[in-house]
């Protein structure tokens, strides 16, 4: 055997060892980000012992009652028949593969902000999953937003599309916390109130609201005194992993899910990086109440 010959077989070998490895690697990738994205605590009806990923949660909001979508890859009632593009599409515009506009008590507004290679490694760890058949519930909006072109105007009025570029002034931890609490884990959604159009008040960046979902008080998570002021930056990665606050009470509702189902998972390194990040923010008194 020539060495060129030789040389190309084991490249080729190389190859075929190599590829099942990426897409493990890609699906473990995606399991993480699933994680820090929060997709388990809504996409599962866990309330009705509802099959992982297979949507059918209700969640209650000043604008109606909405539920989440199954999110398994069977093809006729979930996204199995789903493209790349198609994820992008949602993930990034907020719109389905049919061409609506879905409502933004899915995240995208958040969501938006994630780069593709995070959004194709979920997409990964998705398609992993046990396919479940089960029909996505009819939304319940309250009038008129039943009329979905009226959603046209609320992203004009509340929405920037694409990934936010990382700061060059900041360090590596700042932009990876950052990238955590804007995009993945989505802070905002719930710790900064909205406007009467329904979109976020970047005036008040999580400054914390006593309109959460299902009708939660969520508290202040800016370093102000009616907020995160006297705690640590372990104290908050010690609460994003364990669930307890420095008086050691422990967290509840929405928070406790969002930790018990994703944040818990996360990496020592990436929890520092979300106190690092939450510490640096500009503080906003606004006190929420018990």
């Amino acid at each position: 055997m020539s060495r060129h010959a030789a040389l190309a077989g084991a490249v080729v070998i190389g190859l075929i060892a190599t590829a099942p490895a990426t897409a493990q690697d890609a699906v473990s990738r995606g399991e993480y980000l699933v994680r820090a994205a929060g997709c388990i605590a809504c996409h599962t009806d866990k309330k009705s012992d509802g099959a992982l990923f297979a949507g059918g949660r209700a969640l209650h909001t000043p604008f109606g009652t909405f539920y989440s979508s199954n999110i398994t890859p069977d093809p006729d009632t979930g996204i199995g028949n789903w493209t790349d593009a198609d994820l992008i599409a949602a993930l990034r515009e907020g719109r389905s593969p049919e061409g609506h506009l879905l409502y933004p008590v899915f995240p995208y507004s958040s969501y938006t902000k994630m780069r593709e290679e995070d959004i194709l490694a979920i997409k990964a760890y998705l398609f992993a999953q046990p396919p479940v058949r089960q029909e996505n519930r009819a939304q319940e909006p309250n009038f008129p937003l039943g009329w979905r072109f009226l959603l046209n105007g609320w992203k004009v009025l509340n929405f920037d599309t694409g990934p936010v570029a990382d700061d060059p002034n900041q360090d590596e931890a700042w932009n990876r916390g950052r990238y955590l609490v804007d995009a993945l884990a989505h802070c905002g959604e719930c710790h900064t109130p909205r406007t009467l159009t329904g979109g976020l008040n970047q005036d008040m960046y999580l400054a914390g609201t006593a309109d959460g979902p299902d009708g939660e008080k969520v508290p202040n998570i800016t370093p102000a005194e009616s907020g995160i002021a006297d705690w640590s930056e372990t104290d908050i990665a010690y609460l994003l992993k364990e669930g307890l606050k420095p008086n050691y009470d422990n967290v509840q509702g929405s928070m406790a899910e969002a930790i018990d189902d994703g944040l818990t998972y996360l990496t020592d390194e990436d929890l520092d990086a979300i106190a690092t990040y939450l510490k640096s923010i500009p503080p906003i008194e606004h006190k929420v109440g018990n």
